[in-house]
C-alpha cells in the first residue's frame, strides 16, 4: 500500500467516526445547555463558589462572570508557578521566573497553551495536574459558554438575558468534558501512553551523557488536551514524544478528539436555534475548508520535488516515521483550524507551502471547525458578515435566523474580525523593526520572518503551536506574546457577548419571499468565500514576505 493510499484510508476511518459521533453528542450537548436540572456534585460546586445557576444574566453580566473567572484563575496559576520549588512533587524543579509564569498563566487560561518551556524540565506533577491540566478543563469549558450564549441570543426573542456563566461553565465541565476525557485516557492507555507519578530516573546513556526522563499522568492531561483544543503537551516534544503519542492508531484518536466537540457543536446549533439545516449549512462551510486544507497539504508534502524527497517519498524531514506524511500532514491541519497547537512533526521543516498552511489556518480565524466553542463563535460572526454582504448586493436589510442585522451588529461583528489580526501584524512589524527580537530566529530571510510571523499568529489566535526554530523564551517575547493571548482571547468574547445581548433582545422578522435562505448550498458558498476573501486582503502581504516567498524560491 503507497503512502497515499494509506493518508486517504486514514481520513476516510476519520471521518467516518467523526458522523457516527455527530448527532448523539450534538444533541446531548444541546440537552445539556438547556436543561434546567442540576446535578448534586453541581449543586456543590455553585455553594462553594456562592453563585446561583437559576439566574438568568444580561451580556455586561456575563462577560463579567468570564473576565473575573479567568482573572482568578491566571493569578492562580502564576502564583502556582512562582511558588513551584515549595509544593510536593516538584521533582526537585525550581520556582519559574515571572516572565514565564505569567506567560504560561496568560496561555493555558486563554486556551492556547504556548510553551516555551521544556515541560519535563520545569513543570513538577503538581503543577502539571493540579494547575495546567485543571486550565484545560476550565479554558475550554468557558469557550463553549460564550458560544452557547451567542447561540441563545439567535434563539431567544425580546429579552437581554443569555443564561447564566457559572452554570453552563459548570454543567460543560461536569457533564461534558470530563466524563469523555475519561473515555480518552483509557484508550491512549491502552494504547500505550504513560499515566503515572513517577520521579526522575536514568534511562541510559545519550551521546556522551546520561538521558534522563520523568514520568507523570500524562495520558488524562493528553485527552483533555486534544478534546479541549488545549495543545499543551507533557513534554516538550509535545505529540510526537511516544510517552504522549505512541502508535498511528494513537495518532488518529487525538485527531478525532480535535475535532469532536467543535463539529458536534454545529448540530448543538441547529438543536437549539430550532433548525438543524442551519447547523448543518455551519457543518458544510466547515467541513469543506478543513478537507480543503488537508487535501492541499497532504499534496504539498508529498508532491515536493528532488533527490531527498523522492527516496523518502515525500517532506519527511521533521516528522515521525511511525506516522508518516499523511499521519503527521492530517494533524497539523487539524491543530491550526482549531485552537488546539498540539504538534505530532516539526512545523518549521514543512515545504514553504506546507508551513503557509498551518498558519494560514489560523489566521482564518480557526474557524473550521475551530476551537471549542471558540470555533463555532467565531464561524457564527463570520455567517453575519456574510449576510450583511449578501443584502447590500441585493440591497435590503439583511437577516440571519430571523434576526436584523443592523448597524449596531455589524459594527460589533467588524469589530470582532478586526481585532486579532491588528495584533498579529502590529506585533510582529515591532518584533522585525528592533533589534534584540530578532536574535531569537534560527534562520534569516523569509524563513525567519515566518517563525515571528507564526509566532503571533499562533499567540493572538489561542493556537499554541510553533514553528520551534524561534527561540521564545526571552522576556520580549515571554512578554508581548502572553499580551497577544489574553487580548487575542478576551476582547473577542466582548464584542462576541454584546452581540449576542443586542440580538436576543429583538423581536423575530418573519420570513418572505426576499429572505436568504442561509440553510442551502449556495449561502455556504457565500459564507467559504466570505472567510478566504477577508483572511486574504487581510493578510496576504505578510504572508508573500514569508511562507509564498520561501515556496516560490525553493
Amino acid at each position: 500500500m503507497s503512502p497515499q493510499t494509506a493518508g486517504v484510508l486514514q481520513l476516510l476511518a476519520l471521518i467516518a467516526a467523526l458522523a457516527l459521533a455527530y448527532r448523539p453528542l450534538g444533541d446531548y450537548m444541546a440537552r445539556v445547555y438547556s436543561s434546567e436540572k442540576h446535578y448534586r456534585p453541581e449543586k456543590w460546586i455553585y455553594k462553594a463558589i456562592g453563585a446561583n445557576p437559576a439566574a438568568e444574566m444580561r451580556w455586561p453580566a456575563y462577560l463579567r462572570g468570564v473576565l473575573a473567572f479567568s482573572a482568578v484563575s491566571v493569578l492562580f496559576l502564576y502564583l502556582m508557578q512562582r511558588v513551584q520549588s515549595s509544593l510536593p512533587g516538584s521533582l526537585g524543579f525550581s520556582s519559574i521566573d515571572p516572565d514565564q509564569a505569567f506567560n504560561t498563566a496568560a496561555s493555558f487560561v486563554a486556551n492556547t497553551n504556548w510553551q516555551s518551556y521544556y515541560g519535563e524540565q520545569a513543570m513538577g506533577h503538581v503543577v502539571q495536574t493540579g494547575g495546567l491540566a485543571v486550565q484545560n478543563f476550565l479554558s475550554a469549558a468557558v469557550g463553549m459558554a460564550v458560544a452557547v450564549a451567542l447561540v441563545r441570543g439567535f434563539a431567544r426573542a425580546r429579552t437581554g438575558e443569555l443564561g447564566n456563566f457559572w452554570a453552563d461553565l459548570v454543567r460543560g465541565t461536569v457533564r461534558i468534558l470530563v466524563p469523555i476525557s475519561v473515555i480518552g485516557a483509557l484508550v491512549l492507555v491502552a494504547c500505550g501512553a504513560i499515566q503515572n507519578f513517577s520521579g526522575i530516573h536514568e534511562v541510559g546513556q545519550f551521546m556522551g551523557g546520561t538521558q534522563e526522563w520523568n514520568g507523570g499522568a500524562v495520558a488524562s492531561q493528553e485527552a483533555i488536551k486534544e478534546l479541549g483544543t488545549n495543545g499543551g503537551g507533557y513534554f516538550n516534544a509535545n505529540s510526537s514524544h511516544p510517552f504522549e503519542n505512541p502508535d498511528p492508531l494513537s495518532n488518529l484518536f487525538e485527531i478525532f478528539l480535535i475535532l469532536l466537540i467543535p463539529f458536534a457543536l454545529t448540530r448543538t446549533f441547529g438543536r437549539m436555534v430550532g433548525s438543524l439545516r442551519q447547523g448543518y449549512a455551519i457543518l458544510g462551510t466547515m467541513a469543506t475548508i478543513w478537507l480543503g486544507f488537508t487535501a492541499l497539504m497532504m499534496w504539498t508534502e508529498f508532491a515536493h520535488h528532488g533527490p531527498a524527497f523522492d527516496i523518502a517519498g515525500g517532506a519527511m524531514e521533521g516528522k515521525e516515521t511511525r506516522f508518516g506524511i499523511a499521519g503527521s500532514s492530517i494533524f497539523a491541519v487539524a491543530t491550526t483550524l482549531t485552537s488546539t497547537g498540539a504538534v505530532n512533526s516539526f512545523h518549521s521543516s514543512y515545504t514553504g507551502f506546507g508551513g503557509g498552511i498551518t498558519m494560514l489556518g489560523m489566521q482564518l480565524g480557526e474557524i473550521a471547525p475551530g476551537g471549542v466553542g471558540s470555533g463555532l463563535y467565531g464561524m457564527l460572526i463570520m455567517a453575519v458578515i456574510a449576510v450583511f454582504i449578501a443584502g447590500l448586493m441585493v440591497g435590503r436589510t439583511p437577516e440571519y435566523l430571523g434576526k436584523k442585522i443592523g448597524t449596531r451588529q455589524i459594527k460589533l461583528a467588524a469589530c470582532y474580525i478586526l481585532i486579532t489580526p491588528a495584533l498579529v501584524l502590529g506585533f510582529t512589524a515591532v518584533a522585525m523593526a528592533l533589534p534584540t527580537p530578532g536574535n531569537s530566529m534560527t534562520n534569516s530571510g523569509a524563513h525567519g520572518f515566518s517563525e515571528i510571523l507564526y509566532a503571533y499568529t499562533s499567540g493572538a489566535n489561542n493556537n499554541g503551536s510553533a514553528f520551534a526554530g524561534l527561540n521564545a523564551d526571552t522576556q520580549w517575547f515571554n512578554s508581548t506574546i502572553g499580551i497577544a493571548m489574553l487580548l487575542g482571547r478576551f476582547l473577542p468574547i466582548v464584542f462576541v457577548l454584546a452581540l449576542a445581548g443586542s440580538l436576543a433582545e429583538q423581536k423575530p422578522v418573519p420570513e418572505t419571499a426576499g429572505t436568504l435562505r442561509t440553510d442551502k448550498p449556495l449561502y455556504a458558498g457565500l459564507l467559504v468565500g466570505t472567510i478566504l476573501i477577508i483572511t486574504g486582503l487581510t493578510y496576504f502581504p505578510a504572508l508573500a514576505l514569508g511562507p509564498l516567498a520561501e515556496g516560490l524560491a525553493s
